[in-house]
């Protein structure tokens, strides 16, 4: 640290010069101050200064000094309650701690110093090694305890933070990185060393390899967790659905007690105070009955008692006076007696037994007992797979203690925005809780709702649920397929008049010997086509299904694809109207009736000034190789064209086009190859009857051949930034006949 200032703690730093420098010192001397050092330190602190300043070699005295120091640092720590690790912010140095190395002089001593003059004291500056009352330095409340920090630090090898350190720890290999991961063991390990060894029987893989299986395998636990969250969630709005069901039962039923009960307590009241009016007018007109015949034969004993009184009163009388009132009490007698006397009680005391007709009451309370109308049933969503092209199976839910007796299913074509149209409806009774629909429309969606029936009546209708028809089977357009040695574009058509959700490609490789079944399947295809991989000079069998929620259609009409070679046929809508490509797409012919007058109008996808017409080969990079069959009086250009090349010029005219043109005149050929308007001079001695054509992708380039000869005609250098097509063009009345689908000739395959 040569030129450098030491800051003491507290203060700032000065700008000083090479040979001036600041140590870390008392600024204020105090008279009681603390005396860190005894008297024996400071005159150690004396000889070091003087030797320093007579520049004479003193042998240190470090081992005992230290020692001293230490025990009184230590002495000191206890003294002012320092002990305590977190209060001098570091850790106990225990015995597992790395080895250290201590400089031979504490850090004080290392700032700001010249080699030569590593031995002065740490403690004293040169000015205050000459005064022995000054101390450690900076000895208020604070600077105690920082210093004594800095002292402790010294004393078991740490260095403050505020100055340089002097700690040198061991170094230590820093471990090395894993390369390679122990499967047995799921743990990543180096591939050499000790470790290797102890994993020699294990099941070993490297690092990259192992990380991407575990990615896969965490996607697929994340993939397999969503469907797993969707089929909760769908199970819990089921069971929301069958909660708010059951809720919805069992409060119907509720009012439905509480109806019969309150009728019932009705009709059992009004039949209570009917019997009690009954039995009280029936008590009424017994004791008015009784009370008339009481009165009346209290009035009879009356009278006989009078008449018995009149007549002992006559046997006292006198002869002549009882001769005369024995007559008139005997004709009042023969009256009285002839008054007859009802004796007999009108109203008997025993009580009718009194029956009471409970029929109503008993019909009542049977009718609580009676099953309910069942509640309203809940459809399913459709289930994957549940559906043909012309049937689909619905499923439905119901309350589980609900009695039904049969169901009926209602469904219709989900109506389109068109006004007007009346809905046509269809209705179906089944025993259970599903059905299978059939006669439906394919690829269509259609609305259906349930009821439920029992004797009770019908339950409300459920919520209309839509399902739909599985598609149409594709409609696969061979003409349009092309392949190569390593894939194959297939092209179909929906089939269907409404949208699907995706296309699956099946293939069936037909060449393996017992192969029946579907060897690889191509799934989620949005579109029409698909650019399927194969494996070269095979042949297979390849179909199309569409998908939507319904599930899948029915396979297509089979499509053989051959991947010897590339294969491709003409593209009918760049063919100019004086050509015309055969049946196999595999011949143009240009005949020899007149031309009309007139040339076509331009156009951006058919030839109009040139007579030619393009090929559609796959768009995979890589080699192509086929061969165009030609005469040798024929005016015709053939090669490879950008498909936006222009239509109203010439084969070769123009950047977008590597051709070889031939021209018959005079008994003489002339061949060109054609490219932006200009050829190379090169004269074919030999005129080629069948021309084989290599495009290379790879290498960028372009070459002809004469087949039946195996002669190397020429090979363009092209740019190929893009795909690019065969194309072919006949000058003259003619034809030429194209050949593909060939394994590419051996001389060819070195070029």
């Amino acid at each position: 640290m040569e030129g450098e200032v030491g800051e003491a703690p507290g203060l700032g730093r000065p700008a000083a010069s090479k040979d001036f420098h600041f140590h870390h010192v008392d600024l204020y001397d105090s008279e009681d101050r603390l005396q860190i050092f005894p008297e024996e330190d400071t005159q150690m602190r004396r000889e070091v200064v003087q030797a320093e300043m007579t520049n004479e070699p003193r042998q240190p005295m470090i081992g005992k000094a230290q020692r001293d120091l230490g025990e009184e640092v230590d002495e000191l720590v206890h003294l002012y309650g320092l002990e305590d690790d977190h209060e001098l912010g570091y850790e106990f140095i225990d015995k597992s701690t790395p080895r250290i190395e201590v400089s031979e002089y504490p850090p004080y001593m290392m700032m700001g110093r010249e080699p030569l003059r590593e031995q002065r004291d740490w403690r004293l500056s040169g000015e205050a090694a000459k005064a022995e009352d000054l101390g450690f330095g900076a000895w208020g409340s604070a600077g105690q305890c920082r210093d004594l920090r800095e002292a402790y630090r010294y004393t078991h090898g740490h260095a403050s933070e505020e100055y340089e350190c002097y700690v040198i720890p061991e170094e230590e290999d820093e471990e090395e990185a894993a390369d390679v991961f122990c499967v047995t063991c799921k743990t990543p390990i180096r591939a050499s060393g000790k470790v290797l060894v102890e994993h020699k029987e294990h099941e070993v893989t490297p690092l990259g390899k192992a990380l991407e299986s575990a990615k896969d395998e965490i996607h697929k636990n994340m993939y397999k967790l969503e469907k797993q969250i969707i089929e909760m969630e769908n199970f819990a709005s089921h069971l929301e659905e069958v909660f708010i069901t059951v809720e919805e039962n069992f409060g119907r039923q509720e009012k439905n007690f509480e109806s019969h009960y309150n009728e019932i307590l009705e009709t059992l009241a009004q039949k209570y105070e009917e019997k009690i009016q009954a039995l009280g007018e029936k008590k009424k007109e017994k004791l008015e009955a009784l009370y008339g015949q009481l009165v009346s034969c209290g009035e009879n004993l009356e009278t006989c008692k009078e008449l018995m009184e009149t007549i002992e009163e006559m046997c006292h009388e006198e002869k002549v006076d009882f001769i005369k009132d024995a007559v008139a009490m005997a004709d009042r007698l023969g009256k009285f007696l002839k008054t007859k006397t009802d004796v007999e009680i009108s109203a008997q005391p025993e009580f009718e037994d009194q029956t009471l007709d409970f029929s109503d009451v008993e019909e009542l309370m049977g009718s609580i007992n009676t099953i309910p109308a069942p509640s309203a049933p809940v459809i399913n969503p459709q289930a994957p797979n549940s559906a043909t092209g012309s049937s689909v199976r619905v499923c439905w839910s119901l309350y589980s203690d609900d009695t039904v007796e049969s169901y009926q299913l209602s469904y219709w074509p989900v109506q389109d925005s068109s006004p007007g149209k009346d809905r046509a409806e269809f209705t179906m009774t089944v025993k259970e809780t599903y059905c299978s629909v059939t006669n439906l429309v394919p690829n269509t969606q259609y609305e259906f709702l349930v009821t439920a029936q029992n004797r009770a009546g019908l339950s409300p209708a459920s919520e209309c649920a839509v399902y739909m028809t599985a598609p149409c089977p594709p409609i696969m357009k061979s003409k349009e397929i092309r392949s190569c040695e390593e894939a194959a574009l297939i092209c179909w058509e929906s089939g269907n008049l409404n949208p699907v959700d995706s296309y699956t490609v099946e293939l069936t490789q037909a060449e393996v010997p017992g192969a029946s079944g579907v060897t690889e399947s191509v799934v989620g295809i949005p579109t029409c086509e698909c650019l399927v991989q194969l494996q070269p000079r095979q042949s297979y069998t390849i179909y199309v299904r569409a998908l939507n929620v319904g599930g899948p259609s029915a396979r297509s009409e089979p499509a053989t694809v051959h991947t010897t070679g590339s294969y491709f046929r003409l593209n009918e809508h760049t063919c100019h109207p004086w050509l015309t490509v055969s049946e196999d797409g595999l011949t143009v012919v240009r005949s020899e009736r007149k031309a009309p007058a007139r040339e076509p109008l331009p156009s951006d996808t058919r030839f109009t000034r040139c007579v030619a017409v393009m090929g559609n080969l796959i768009p995979v990079r890589g080699r192509h190789y086929w061969e165009v069959e030609v005469d040798e009086c024929l005016d015709y250009t053939v090669g490879v064209a950008f498909e936006d090349v222009p239509k109203q010029e010439d084969l070769g005219a123009n950047r977008l086009s590597w051709c070889m043109r031939h021209t018959f005149a005079s008994s003489r050929h002339k061949y060109e190859f054609l490219h932006n308007k200009m050829t190379p001079d090169i004269r074919i001695t030999v005129s080629p009857r069948k021309i084989g054509i290599l495009l290379d992708y790879e290498n960028s380039k372009l070459s002809f051949f004469n087949v039946d000869i195996s002669q190397h005609l020429y090979t363009f250098s092209c740019q190929l930034h893009l795909f690019v097509h065969p194309c072919f063009s006949l000058e003259k009345p003619g034809c030429l006949k194209i050949h593909n689908g060939i394994s590419m000739p051996k001389h060819i395959t070195f070029y």
